[in-house]
């Protein structure tokens, strides 16, 4: 099979590129630079030239905040641009994988664990252009895997992991959310599953919309908290680790910080279809987060 990334630079691309080594499969890895999905002409011509048989979008407009001043631009990430992909899978006859979101489900009120049969609500541009993207796969219906994630982070990329670190350096006392709930998820494993998928011997009757988080439960602040603990020892220069530990992070509520967005107060998703259909087992998220402090203390070693 040919097999397409879009947004390969990206946390989750840059894992799917290192585990593409060992495939039998043929990976073509591409940025904006080298192939702009708002163009449609360009979609076409580079998956119906290439033969693409799987495209895997990893591509997204993600800054929430700017999304809130500029969603035309994120409607073109987010929503026209997956329609020119499930167009032009409808007619290679391929699979979309489509990544998206828990922002999907933003103001739904709930105090369990979202299905994917939940109904969306999303209260933001961000929220908005996503489901857009979703509802154009189905409105074309082409063959489609979607898979909703969230609390993204990785040693790659800007996130909340890498942000955090460069926090606790840089100041005494941090303040962090606790009123809002979630998984945080190590693109790792997200990476592993998405190609678990394309690999499958049944990935044409697996379409469908699933969730995928690591398992657990925590708040933002708890999230901050652990990724202190495991910071100890990690922190190439010592004067660096002494600014770490004298960092105090403080439990603030969201309302402190006055935002355009309304964010998910909960975004936990029940993840029992992904792992039913798919046979995985899910690290819990502490255990993930431990993996990739390790992975960055190599990458700055």
């Amino acid at each position: 099979m040919n097999i397409l990334v879009t947004g390969s630079k990206g946390q989750l691309g840059t894992y799917i590129r290192s585990l593409a080594d060992d495939s039998q499969h043929r990976y073509f890895f591409t940025d904006v630079d080298e192939l702009d999905i708002c163009r449609r002409d360009a979609v076409f011509n580079y998956i119906l030239t290439n033969g693409i048989n799987v495209v895997i979008n990893c591509a997204a407009y993600t800054n929430v905040e700017m999304a809130e001043d500029n969603e035309a631009d994120a409607e073109l990430v987010n929503a026209t641009a997956v329609r020119h992909l499930a167009d032009a899978m409808k007619v290679s006859g391929g699979t979309l994988i489509h990544i998206s979101t828990d922002y999907v489900f933003g103001g739904g009120g709930f105090n369990r664990p979202i299905s994917e049969d939940d109904d969306i609500n999303p209260t933001g541009a961000y929220g908005r252009t996503k489901a857009h993207g979703e509802q154009a796969i189905a409105e074309v219906g082409c063959h489609a895997i979607v898979i909703r994630s969230a609390w993204l982070y990785s040693e790659y990329g800007k996130n909340f992991f890498k942000t955090m670190l460069r926090l606790f350096s840089e100041k005494d006392t941090l303040n962090v959310v606790f009123d809002q709930v979630g998984t945080p998820t190590y693109a790792g494993d997200l990476a592993r599953l998405v190609v678990k998928i394309v690999e499958g011997e049944n990935l044409r009757n697996l379409g469908g919309i699933y969730n995928f988080t690591d398992e657990g439960v925590c708040s933002w602040y708890d999230f901050a908290t652990e990724i202190k603990r495991c910071s100890e020892g990690y922190v190439s220069d010592s004067e660096n680790q002494e600014e770490v530990h004298r960092c105090m992070i403080l439990p603030c509520l969201s309302s402190e910080f006055p935002s355009k967005v309304v964010r998910p107060s909960y975004s936990v998703l029940d993840k029992s279809k992904v792992k039913r259909t798919f046979g995985i087992v899910i690290p819990h998220w502490t255990e993930s987060l431990s993996i990739c402090m390790h992975n960055y203390r190599q990458i700055l070693s």
